[in-house]
């Protein structure tokens, strides 16, 4: 039996260890006395799980980075097991990001970056060709023009099979100058635009009206700025007394879950927009409030349309709001978030399924158009105008039947 005193001066000679090693009790993880050292049974344990669960890990790489006959760089070893443990587990939504892919979906999300505003691509000649500048940026007022070949910048080769690299050189930060060297068809040397760098936003809505007063609003992807354009364009389509509306979702691949249940929300009266559960079936409900336009909607839609498109245009077939034309969609019915990690990488995830409002789940499957139009075959996967574009055609053949002309 240990007596009171001996207790007490046990207790005083703990608190006094705890307080110099500036540690509790219940956080004691180890202690050293003499030459040995002290470890609680839960650190114990602990330690013994990494080496049961994350041994073989551990030991692989020592092994290589031992015994591989050229020296290995053990951060990207590491790298690679965080990409590969993403990779296994089969979801394509499920990914790990290196800095610059992280960064890369931040600015598509975003829908801004600093640069010059050309859109290019790899040309069969191997330089990287200019597709088009986008209206008001520096590419276009220093006169970049479709189908310049861009040979350096700042003074750097650069080559359409390195397009990702070529592009990173002429983003930058806005207020920041930048040299390109552009070979131009029929110029006999080579041209040198100096041009300082602008917030570029990338254009997501446009909008024009069709014969009989029919308003027309295109959206390519659903990103942080896309309600607020959708907003203004739709105000403005209302400002020309627009009868009817077309809102075309074709090879929209989505984008933002909180920007399409915004945007659902200004066409939409009092109905559920989409429900999302999570693997607990922990279930989240959107609504829309009963304010909506007042005219009659069709929806353009096709393979390309996915995600958020999808759910927009399952809310606007289950609530009978409008009319769905075209072909089947993606069927794309998972919901993701993305992180980021303290050291400029990060991830996306799959955390929820969603469901249209009358409890359809279209992952694999996709949601059938009310009225099916294909392109005509040799149109196929091409940009269409006009009459060629059999679908907007069905779309205004089946609005002027809405508003009775």
């Amino acid at each position: 039996m240990i007596s009171k005193k001996k207790a007490l001066i046990g207790a005083i000679i703990l608190i006094i260890i705890t307080t110099v090693l500036n540690i509790t009790v219940g956080n004691l993880i180890a202690l050293q006395i003499g030459n040995k050292v002290i470890i609680t049974k839960g650190t114990h344990e602990f330690y013994k799980g990494l080496k049961d669960e994350y041994g073989k890990l551990f030991t692989l790489k020592d092994y290589l980075v031992e015994n591989y006959y050229q020296e290995l760089d053990e951060h990207k070893l590491i790298e690679g097991a965080v990409r590969g443990m993403f990779e296994s587990i089969d979801d394509p939504y499920t990914v790990y990001m290196n800095e610059k892919e992280y960064n890369d979906l931040i600015t598509r999300t975003q829908g801004t970056y600093g640069g010059i505003g050309i859109i290019v691509t790899p040309g069969e000649d191997g330089y990287v060709t200019v597709v088009s500048p986008i209206e008001d940026t520096p590419g276009e007022r220093a006169g970049i023009k479709t189908g310049d070949k861009i040979i350096k910048v700042d003074g750097q080769d650069i080559f359409g099979e390195k397009l990702d690299q070529a592009v990173d050189i002429m983003k930058g930060e806005p207020g920041t100058p930048v040299t390109l060297s552009i070979l131009r068809e029929g110029a006999k040397e080579f041209i040198e635009l100096n041009i300082t760098r602008e917030e570029i936003r990338l254009k997501t809505v446009r909008s024009e009206v069709l014969e009989n007063d029919i308003g027309y609003i295109r959206l390519t992807a659903f990103d942080e700025e896309t309600a607020n354009d959708f907003r203004q364009h739709l105000t403005d389509l209302d400002e020309k007394n627009i009868q009817g509306l077309i809102v075309d979702l074709r090879n929209n691949p989505g984008g933002l879950l909180t920007t399409c249940i915004e945007i659902a929300d200004m066409l939409l009266g009092d109905q559920v927009i989409v429900y999302t559960e999570d693997r607990h079936g922990v279930r989240k409900v959107e609504k829309s409030d009963k304010e909506k336009v007042d005219y009659p909607l069709v929806l353009l839609v096709n393979e390309g349309s996915a995600s958020a498109s999808e759910i927009l245009a399952g809310a606007v077939k289950d609530g009978e709001a409008g009319t769905i034309i075209g072909t089947t969609t993606f069927g794309k019915g998972l919901v993701q978030q993305f992180k980021p990690l303290s050291d400029g990488t990060g991830f996306k995830f799959t955390v929820s399924q969603y469901y249209t409002p009358d409890g359809n789940y279209i992952h694999g499957t996709g949601i059938d158009p009310d009225i099916e139009v294909k392109l005509p075959e040799d149109l196929e996967g091409q940009e269409v105008e006009g009459e060629d574009d059999t679908q907007l055609q069905k779309a205004i053949e089946v609005m002027l039947e809405k508003i009775g002309n």
